[in-house]
């Protein structure tokens, strides 16, 4: 099966303004973070970094490129390749990507029942995330994790830009730079424990909230709906 035909029926819907997703205001708007957030994309990394090495000539380690993942690609690229390089190097890698790194991937325990338990309560989601956004839109429209809007290419407090423009209340990610950009967008922190940052790292950089993972989430927006209430 092509990578770049979805395997489930629902799909993410096209980015738009958040006055355009909906003719009304939701109840809420709950943005999530893509990779070991919703998706872990190791498998899938390990064998895009495995092919472009193959094709460079570089070594990578590409067993340590999946215990830090979250920051641009540009950042682990600077580990590997020399400064004038990394530009056309990235850009070649996210060519590769769709063929090597979309069908590996796995969505993350509680991932489709997150986002279904948002829009069941009447909310909605967005995928804010620092991977390139055609390559995160393909990721969810393989695993069949259906959002509302995906915004690629921001990090850390750079996230905020979408999560004002969407009316995020809430972001959940993975990584103290999720946790960052939550509070720089005044959106509430919900942190899991399911990344390279651990629980205790989490709460220390200001998570408002730490689950183990995202099968505790539907009970937990459940909880805050009816607290706003």
């Amino acid at each position: 099966m092509s990578p770049h035909t979805p395997n489930h029926e629902t799909t993410a819907r096209p980015t738009a303004p958040y006055s355009e997703l909906v003719a009304g205001e939701p109840a809420f708007t709950v943005g999530f973070d893509l990779d070991m957030t919703l998706i872990d994309s190791r498998p899938g990394i390990r064998a895009a970094f495995s092919a472009l090495s193959a094709e460079t000539g570089v070594y990578i380690d590409v067993d340590l490129t999946t215990t830090r993942l979250g920051p641009p690609l540009e950042l682990e690229l600077a580990h590997w390749f020399p400064a004038d390089r990394i530009e056309p190097i990235a850009d070649r890698y996210r060519a590769m990507y769709p063929e090597h790194a979309i069908e590996p991937t796995l969505a993350m325990p509680g991932a489709r029942e997150a986002v279904a338990a948002v829009r069941e309560l009447g909310g909605r989601t967005i995928v804010v995330t620092a991977k390139h956004e055609p390559n995160a839109k393909l990721h969810l429209e393989w695993l069949g994790i259906d959002a509302d809007a995906v915004v690629g290419s921001l990090w850390a407090e750079a996230k905020a830009e979408a999560l004002r423009e969407y009316g995020a209340a809430v972001y959940v990610g993975d990584h103290t730079g999720d946790v960052r950009g939550a509070r720089t967008a005044d959106a509430l922190s919900v942190a899991v424990a399911t990344g390279p940052c651990g629980a205790d790292e989490l709460r220390s950089a200001g998570a408002d909230v730490v689950l183990a993972d995202l099968t505790g989430f539907p009970e937990w927006v459940r909880g805050y709906v009816r607290e706003r209430a």
